[in-house]
């Protein structure tokens, strides 16, 4: 039984965002470890979840100048079951943002902050025209996150 756990909160709905998930999956799995990481959908995803984990991964397009609606619902529904329980949570962030991501950007750190979550690195947005080599820098990511929860570095 993993000892610790690294949860990816995502809402995926382009072939690209999928990609990205599963190659942030396969980055975490690259490591030889005892964590547990665990993927679900916005949507398909609880405070159970949260309080489980020991660090998470929030990926989402950016829709509007904001992050995806699932991803709001999430942090709806989360929000008071976790509050006080989880505070100092390790948080990273990827948004896929056609533009700009700045809305997204500062949207997710102010909830994270209500939550008091702890950002582990700056936002990863990855802006403008799809670039392949997003894949290995969301790959190598996971990996360093597993790596670093292993090691108990967060």
């Amino acid at each position: 039984m993993p000892d610790r756990s690294l949860l990816i909160v995502s809402h995926l709905p382009s072939d690209n965002l999928k990609r990205l998930g599963a190659a942030l999956e396969a980055g975490a799995g690259r490591c030889r470890s005892s964590i547990e990481v665990l993927h679900k959908p916005a949507f398909g995803s609880t405070a159970e979840d949260v309080l489980k984990a020991d660090a998470i991964v929030l990926i989402t397009p950016e829709n509007l100048g904001y992050m995806s609606g699932a991803l709001k619902d999430w942090f709806d529904r989360i929000y008071y079951p976790v509050l006080e329980k989880k505070q100092g949570l390790p948080l990273v962030s990827i948004i896929r943002a056609g533009h700009d991501g700045t809305g997204t950007e500062r949207a997710i750190r102010t909830i994270a902050t209500g939550l008091r979550w702890r950002w582990v690195q700056e936002a990863i947005v990855l802006r403008g025209d799809w670039q392949e080599s997003w894949l290995q820098d969301v790959g190598d990511l996971g990996e360093a996150l597993v790596t670093a929860l292993d090691g108990g570095m967060i």
